[in-house]
Parts: structure tokens; C-alpha cells; sequence
């Protein structure tokens, strides 16, 4: 999305980045009724992805066998992440992961 939608596309127009983002953070998390998600503010969650946005890139999709039973999932990679800041650690560095885990499971409205 952020790349084609509002970088690359040829044809049509070009989504406002800003828009897309909101869409993809604010307006997700207020349809899932996480309602402590989706902006920066003192004493909400905040995972943040780092962009450099003139090097992002998507891959090929590729399927894995990981899931319980060898079921198969669909999977697709992408650079031009600089980091990625979970609960103020950083999981991830330029695509590697760094072996923090501070996050947790969301299990939807209730387990909030």
C-alpha cells in the first residue's frame, strides 16, 4: 500500500502518504476497538516502524510450512525498514531482528 498506492503508481492518482498511514494505523486500530493504539501519545501502546520511504521495497510472495500441523502460510518480505520500536524496544534493525520480545498476544476486545 505504501509503496504503490502512494509512490509508484502510474496510472490514476497517488494516495496522500499521510492519509494512508492513518488508515493503516488510527483508523485499523479504532475498527478492531483498540482504542490504545493507532497514535504517539503519553501512555498508550506505541510500536513504531522507522521508513526509509525512498528505499522501500516489497518482495515476492513465498509460501512456509511453520504453522502447527505443516499448514502453510503466505509470506512477504520488505526493505527499506530502519527499525521497528515495540513498547520502546527496538525488534528490529535494517530487516534484522534483534531478539527482543516485549509485545504480547491480542486476543481482541475482551483481553485488553
Amino acid at each position: 500500500m505504501l509503496t504503490y498506492r502512494t509512490r509508484d503508481r502510474t496510472r490514476g492518482e497517488r494516495l496522500p502518504l499521510e492519509w494512508v498511514v492513518k488508515k493503516q494505523t488510527l483508523d485499523n486500530a479504532r475498527f478492531w476497538g483498540l482504542h490504545d493504539r493507532g497514535v504517539i501519545r503519553s501512555g498508550l501502546k506505541a510500536d513504531v516502524n522507522v521508513i526509509d520511504y525512498d528505499a522501500l521495497q516489497v518482495g515476492k510472495p513465498y509460501l512456509v510450512n511453520d504453522l502447527p500441523g505443516g499448514a502453510t502460510r503466505l509470506m512477504q518480505s520488505a526493505t527499506g525498514y530502519k527499525a521497528t520500536i515495540v513498547a520502546g524496544q527496538i525488534v528490529q534493525r535494517d530487516g534484522q531482528e534483534t531478539g527482543a520480545r516485549p509485545g504480547g498476544v491480542v486476543r481482541g476486545r475482551h483481553s485488553l
